[in-house]
């Protein structure tokens, strides 16, 4: 960001010019004029940072909302260890055909899988990675 406004500078320049032209007698008002300028520049940036801290706000929550933690996580949690149940028993009958050792296997598998599950999704996922925006102010 540059040290100055060139816009400001060019106000102020036209307001020595006037001042100089006009006599002391209109200094107030060209003053006065000036600093108009610079209040409605500055309130232009203020409004501007306002708006964008606002929006990086409203970001924020929304992407805090989606989180596998809030109540859609706990059903999707919920149907896929239902599912792993159900699933569980053919795949028990199968392992079962191989003796306790595939049996054993089958279990520690289904419980691996539901265990990864329900900490928040695989390593792997994208939505688990940082964005780029994520590493700014």
């Amino acid at each position: 960001m540059e040290a100055f406004d060139p816009e400001l500078k060019k106000e102020l320049d036209a307001t020595l010019q006037a001042r100089r032209e006009l006599g002391a007698e209109y200094e107030p008002a060209l003053v006065e004029s000036f600093l108009e300028k610079v209040e409605e520049r500055l309130d232009g940036t203020v409004d501007r940072r306002v708006r964008r801290q606002l929006a990086e706000r409203q970001m924020s929550a929304a992407r805090s909302s989606r989180s596998p933690a809030g109540p859609e996580g706990f059903g999707e949690r919920f149907g896929f260890g239902i599912i792993s149940l159900i699933l569980a028993i053919p795949l028990s009958a199968i392992a079962a055909v191989g003796g306790t050792k595939g049996l054993v296997v089958c279990w520690l598998g289904i419980v691996a899988v539901n265990t990864v599950h329900s900490s928040h999704g695989w390593p792997w996922s994208s939505r688990r990675r940082r964005r780029e925006s994520d590493w700014e102010d």
